[in-house]
């Protein structure tokens, strides 16, 4: 981005209006538990990426998906218009073409071609694109002939699958690769980032990552608690948008992926300060290294082009990492639902039979990043009764709950419609459970009362979780139980898989017996 763009897309004037602002947030930031309210500066520019982003890695691994399935198609295709040979069945050349293109792709991921800046160029890398494919060539023809399988008809025909495979290899990656240059320009495929700490070190960041020729980093500004006689409005053609406490809030509202710590290693206490404040984020955190003196082993670094990066935190449940939990996510919700509608049904009818109003009760929560969703429970409590906030928690004996309220709270029956928000997407099937807004423990909000409260909505909320099935559900009455509960759910975070998913479903009906703290 030059500097005309950047002039464009960052109002100095309109930046120097927020300035009394920032300094004003600078004085009191780190005595706050929440996040600040951006300044009407910061927010105008986060409105700019408010708009979601595709993921570098998922678009390759789509990208592998096609190269994979076609040139099995282009054997089968061959084949059709080519046999060949007439002891060669379909399903043996559709095992061939299996072989084929499962070799292609792990060829050429071997030979590094599936790097965004490899795919970028359209020629540099063609002469090891055709080496890997020709190689394969060699290895299913020898194999063919080590078992006695080569004869003079077959030859032509599979010469013709080289051919046109090499065409279709030419054609994807040219195109591949302006899509690439066109998805970068437009913002598509690109990685956004906030540089964390102003002045020189922000400065000489800038410049190096500008430097990288194959660079896909977006920086979005700057955040910084110090004034502006120690750290500049403006950092290389790009703002200072406000305070680290701000940054959480902003984070929150915008489609960020990184944030880049530029401060040297020797900084630890004002590193740890930060990153006590920017942890609970679902973004990868990096600290520059390229300035740094002290070297580790290369293998302790990521690298954004040629500039070594500390991994700090990275995001969880990532990429394909969150296909996956996406697919298991909709399976098992049709499943449940296959499998629940009769008592769905039946809950439905009882609900409207034995009180007033609707059947279902809508409630605001706390979902991932701290977005506000609405999540759809069957109503338990009296129409005139219930508590949208959920400030005043159920307690044993409770009043305000129905007698049919009772047994589906017991029952855990009334969280099932919360499986048509795991197919919305709010919801996960496995996950931190979203707590009401302004739920409380006694008379503190649960932020207060637990540090790193809101790390748990790094990933989506769940209808169960690691928590609710080691007993920790239910009433909060003293502060033990959410620090007991959020503590279950940060192991669950860091030591996400599919099988741990698998493991709290399948332990959920099981332990619903216990209903000791459901009310």
């Amino acid at each position: 981005m030059n500097k005309a763009e950047k002039s464009d897309q960052f109002d100095l004037e309109a930046l120097r209006k927020q300035v009394s602002d920032i300094n004003r947030h600078n004085k009191d930031a780190d005595k706050k538990a929440q996040p600040e309210p951006i300044n009407s500066y910061a927010r105008q520019i986060a409105e700019q990426f408010s708009a979601g982003n595709r993921s570098p890695a998922i678009i390759i691994g789509q990208f592998r998906l096609l190269e994979f399935a076609s040139q099995f198609l282009i054997g089968l295709l061959v084949f059709l218009l080519w046999p060949g040979n007439e002891a060669e069945t379909l399903f043996g050349r559709a095992v061939t073409a299996v072989i084929v293109a499962a070799l292609l792709v792990c060829g050429l991921q071997t030979a590094d071609t599936y790097s965004v800046p490899a795919l970028r160029t359209r020629l540099r890398l063609l002469p090891r694109v055709f080496a890997v494919w020709g190689s394969v060539f060699v290895i299913v023809a020898g194999a063919s002939a080590f078992a006695g399988n080569v004869s003079s008809t077959v030859v032509p025909a599979y010469f013709a699958w080289f051919v046109a495979g090499a065409i279709f290899l030419l054609a994807a990656r040219f195109l591949f690769a302006y899509g690439i240059r066109n998805w970068s320009r437009n913002g598509i495929m690109e990685r956004r980032a906030v540089i964390v700490g102003g002045g020189v070190p922000a400065k000489e960041l800038i410049r190096v990552l500008e430097q990288q020729p194959d660079n896909d980093i977006r920086i979005c500004g700057i955040f910084d608690d110090r004034g502006e006689k120690r750290s500049p409005i403006m950092v290389a053609g790009y703002p200072k948008l406000g305070t680290v406490a701000e940054l959480v809030e902003f984070v929150r509202i915008t489609r960020i992926d990184m944030l880049i710590i530029s401060l040297p290693l020797s900084a630890e206490a004002r590193i740890l300060q930060l990153l006590k404040k920017l942890w609970v984020l679902p973004v990868d955190i990096r600290l520059a290294a390229h300035a740094n003196r002290l070297r580790f082993r290369p293998r302790a670094y990521s690298r954004i082009g040629s500039v070594p990066m500390l991994d700090i935190f990275n995001k969880p449940i990532r990429d394909w990492d969150s296909v996956a939990k996406r697919c298991f996510d909709i399976f098992f919700a049709l499943l449940a639902l296959a499998l629940f509608w009769p008592i769905m049904l039946t809950t439905a009818v009882a609900i409207k039979l034995t009180s007033k109003g609707p059947v279902f009760f809508r409630q605001k929560r706390h979902g991932f990043n701290n977005e506000i969703i609405n999540i759809f429970k069957f109503r338990s409590m009296y129409a005139d009764k219930g508590d949208p906030t959920g400030r005043a928690a159920v307690t044993k004996g409770d009043p305000r709950v129905t007698p049919i309220g009772r047994f589906i709270r017991k029952s855990s029956i009334d969280e099932l419609p919360q499986l048509f928000n795991v197919l919305t997407g709010d919801l996960s099937l496995v996950g931190p459970r979203p707590h009401a807004i302004l739920a409380q423990a006694k008379d503190r909000a649960f932020g207060d009362v637990v540090e790193g409260y809101f790390a748990r909505h790094r990933v989506k909320p769940g209808v169960t979780g690691w928590a609710q099935i080691n007993g920790w559900r239910g009433e909060v009455d003293h502060d033990d139980k959410i620090k007991f509960r959020t503590a279950y759910d940060l192991y669950y975070i860091e030591n996400w898989s599919l099988w741990l998913d698998l493991k709290i479903l399948f332990l959920t009906p099981f332990r619903l017996f216990n209903t000791e703290n459901a009310y």
